[in-house]
């Protein structure tokens, strides 16, 4: 039985909205099931480490970011497997199967019992995390149509951010109601209303036919990938130093009531948001000097922070500005991967995800360090600030190799995806 490839050219403006929109929800449940456990990270520690918080919360909430670390870890390992492994399958077909995946993983992260089950559970659920967003990517491209890449890439993350400015308040607060456990099972049912949505929204699109796993992975083999991977590992765990004990950071540093921190959360979301938006935009302008400005707003905003978390209005504003920097990085990085990476599409949209899991998993690493050596909550700030400029340096580097690259007269990759001159 043949499909036919449905795009831009077949369907109807709404119905190429509605299959956005499932795209987009897939999304909402990953940012769901990846950053819920920020805000819930005390009730994590006391239930599954419960010895080890009667002894020290502060070691505990350390100890319970390597759940934070577990999952970043998956999405590091899943990427670029999946994506390489299965860029010849159909792309529905492969987004049906990765919601069924994320659905079954985040069941089993709610109902094991130990700490090192629910570890186990959070690294395999995050398996499917990059290769979601990068086939979810590429079909959303398609349907937007040329010139608008950054954009369809922008929409599909949309679903992320969104859920960090109603999902994760809204599911942090039911798990302080609840319990972790149920808040987690809240989670796994918006994926399995995701896979309903794809389902029945997103049309049929082939894979890519001459498609190779050699092929793919042949994007290891270019610098300038590495230097993309390396830009979005280590700038973006800025966010993550920051945001994985966002928690004790509101309740022990600025003094608020837990009660609060949903609303710090969805302080962080709504930059976000309206940083992925942004970033998608000026990305599709130029990827340089995008990549710039966001790292420099990224980097202030830190220092914000850093000086003013003691204070409310200092705690929002410095929460936002962090999210809005951190997630208009994040269509920027994908379209300079996708354009280095030139024929292993798939991989590379799906890398982009590797590389900020690392960071995560970086941020969330040196933070917990900072906190169990006695440094207390705002030392991830200053970590994050480091993390940050020292991306911002591979970015220029990577940049500079492309200046130099033209003026020996070597082609390098253009933000339209040919091989022409860089950009001014």
């Amino acid at each position: 039985m043949t499909h036919p490839v449905d795009g831009p050219t077949t369907l109807s403006p709404a119905r190429i909205r509605f299959a956005l929109l499932a795209l987009a929800l897939g999304g909402f449940g990953i940012g769901a099931t990846e950053f819920v456990a920020m805000g819930l990270l005390p009730d994590i520690a006391l239930d599954l480490l419960p010895e080890l918080a009667a002894e020290s919360t502060a070691a505990a909430n350390a100890s319970a970011g390597w759940i934070i670390s577990a999952y970043a870890l998956g999405v590091v390992v899943g990427a670029p497997t999946i994506a390489a492994a299965a860029a010849r399958w159909p792309r529905k077909r492969l987004l049906l199967a990765l919601v069924t995946a994320f659905t079954l993983g985040t069941i089993a992260s709610a109902v094991l019992p130990t700490f090192e089950l629910v570890l186990i559970a959070r690294f395999v659920s995050a398996l499917p995390h990059g290769a979601y967003f990068g086939i979810a990517s590429l079909v959303a491209a398609s349907l937007m149509g040329p010139g608008k890449r950054a954009r369809g890439v922008a929409l599909v993350l949309s679903g992320l951010t969104i859920a960090n400015v109603v999902g994760v308040p809204a599911i942090t607060w039911l798990g302080q109601l609840a319990g972790w456990r149920i808040a987690y099972l809240a989670v796994a049912a918006i994926f399995a209303l995701t896979f309903v949505a794809v389902l029945t929204a997103v049309p049929w699109q082939a894979g890519d036919p001459g498609a190779t796993m050699r092929r793919e992975l042949q994007a290891f083999t270019r610098a300038q990938v590495w230097f993309a991977l390396g830009i979005g590992a280590i700038g973006f765990g800025g966010l993550f130093a920051v945001y994985s004990y966002v928690a004790p950071l509101a309740t022990d540093v600025t003094g608020l009531p837990e009660v609060l921190v949903p609303v710090v959360l969805i302080a962080i979301g709504v930059g976000m948001t309206i940083g992925n938006f942004v970033g998608g935009r000026l990305a599709d302008w130029s990827v340089r000097r995008s990549m710039y400005l966001f790292f420099a707003v990224l980097a202030g905003a830190l220092v914000l922070l850093g000086f003013t978390a003691t204070h409310p209005i200092g705690l929002f504003v410095g929460v936002m500005l962090v999210g809005g920097a951190s997630s208009a990085l994040s269509p920027t990085i994908q379209a300079r991967l996708m354009d280095v990476a030139r024929d292993s599409q798939s991989i590379a949209a799906a890398l982009n995800h590797s590389a900020l899991n690392i960071g995560n998993s970086l941020g969330a690493l040196l933070g917990g360090l900072a906190i169990a050596g006695g440094l207390g909550y705002i030392a991830p700030v200053w970590i994050g600030l480091m993390l940050t400029v020292a991306g911002a340096m591979l970015a220029v580097g990577s940049f500079a190799l492309d200046r130099s690259r033209v003026r020996r007269g070597i082609p390098v990759p253009h933000k339209t995806g040919a091989f022409a001159a860089v950009e001014s």
